[in-house]
């Protein structure tokens, strides 16, 4: 493992431990004053610039304040001299939601840019599988790639 893709691991894991507690301060650290984010809820149109990345997390703490897990399962990073990716699977959500669904996994794509020698989120994409219709899913999946999913 190179040292940038350990400093990512690094940035990531601290932003998710951020995101537990509810630090706000740490949550938009090391993030891009043009930060672009794709989001589970709405705007459909994303959220982009600082200033509005960091007015979308109050609600999502008051829910995590309820007792609900957001922690990472497994993540990878790669990484070159100048930009950077790096997905995760993370367990989030409430005991009752993690206890109907255990396999349920959000999940999580960055793109980061090194600024002034220092690694920065410049693109965050979070999303869940859609499951209010299993079966139609694998039709439309299966009409889409000529096989099963």
């Amino acid at each position: 493992m190179t040292d940038d893709e350990q400093e990512i691991r690094t940035l990531v894991k601290r932003w998710a431990a951020a995101v537990h507690a509810g630090d706000l301060a740490a949550v938009i650290d090391r993030h891009a004053d043009d930060i672009v984010m794709f989001d589970v809820p709405p705007p459909y149109e994303g959220v982009h610039g600082i200033d509005a990345y960091r007015e979308v997390w109050p609600g999502f703490f008051a829910w995590q304040a309820q007792g609900a897990l957001f922690e990472i399962e497994s993540l990878g990073v790669t990484a070159g001299a100048e930009v950077a990716f790096a997905h995760a699977l993370l367990r989030c959500g409430t005991s009752q939601e993690l206890a109907e669904r255990p396999e349920m996994r959000m999940r999580l794509t960055l793109g980061l840019r090194k600024e002034a020698g220092r690694w920065v989120v410049a693109h965050e994409h979070h999303s869940f599988p859609d499951l209010s219709d299993p079966e139609a899913d694998q039709q439309v999946w299966a009409s889409i790639s000529g096989c099963p999913r």
